[in-house]
């Protein structure tokens, strides 16, 4: 587990303006962060300049998503290579905003994870099961497939963070517990080392998301194959510093 250096994201999604961004901008640079812990903040897109500008570059800056091709005629989307030339470093991709509300599907999220990692930027992948799915007792075939698609894009898997979002826990204030959280985790680290290596298992960091706050934080830190957290709400809020250091 000291091999795998905690993780934690907070994904904006499509709030705040820079007025409010400023503020926990201000926040975020002005707090005591744990030295062992890396930090990304997925902002806007709109907001990658304005974030990265302003962050203390202790604090890594994430599109929230991308496409799958450099440049072209594809309006409203936007390139690995502008995320990069706004000095971002990673992109969330696969986000279960993005596979239902938008309709996103495996394969061209694993077009995406592919042309991302070529351009030199680190993915955060999501996958995860809706509330039918685990109830259903299929969250381990649904988790699986999703991973299958991500590993069979990923050539280094160095520049990836796995993370773990049960659709049902995410902004409905439900959280899986931590024992849920490391069930999961555990058979997707089993899954990796039988699908693609040991190193990989044992490197690759697999972080967990949905409806985490400052008050749940810890305990879910402590499971052992939690390495870390993508927030969504919380990461708005000061307590977001606390999620931060959960591990310290």
């Amino acid at each position: 587990m000291a091999l795998r250096k905690f993780f934690v994201g907070g994904n904006w999604k499509m709030n705040g303006n820079k007025e409010s961004l400023g503020e926990l901008i201000s926040t975020l640079n002005t707090a005591s962060l744990h030295d062992e812990t890396e930090v990304v903040c997925a902002a806007p897109s709109i907001y990658l300049d304005f974030a990265r500008s302003n962050l203390d570059p202790r604090i890594s800056v994430a599109a929230q998503n991308c496409y799958k091709v450099a440049k072209g005629a594809f309006t409203g989307e936007i390139s690995p290579a502008m995320i990069r030339d706004c000095g971002a470093d990673w992109v969330l991709l696969g986000h279960s905003e993005r596979r239902h509300v938008f309709g996103e599907s495996d394969e061209l999220i694993g077009q995406k994870v592919a042309h991302a990692l070529e351009n030199d930027l680190g993915v955060i992948a999501c996958i995860g099961e809706k509330l039918e799915e685990r109830e259903a007792g299929t969250t381990e075939e649904v988790v699986y497939a999703q991973t299958q698609v991500i590993a069979e894009n990923v050539k280094d898997w160095g520049n990836v963070v796995l993370a773990y979002e049960p659709v049902w826990a995410i902004g409905t204030g439900k959280t899986a517990t931590p024992e849920q959280a490391q069930e999961v985790h555990e058979k997707l680290r089993a899954w990796l080392r039988a699908n693609v290596s040991d190193d990989v298992a044992d490197s690759v960091r697999i972080i967990y998301g949905g409806s985490v706050t400052g008050a749940n934080c810890r305990e879910l830190a402590s499971q052992g194959d939690v390495d870390g957290f993508l927030v969504g709400g919380a990461s708005l809020k000061p307590e977001f510093v606390d999620i931060i250091n959960a591990r310290a």
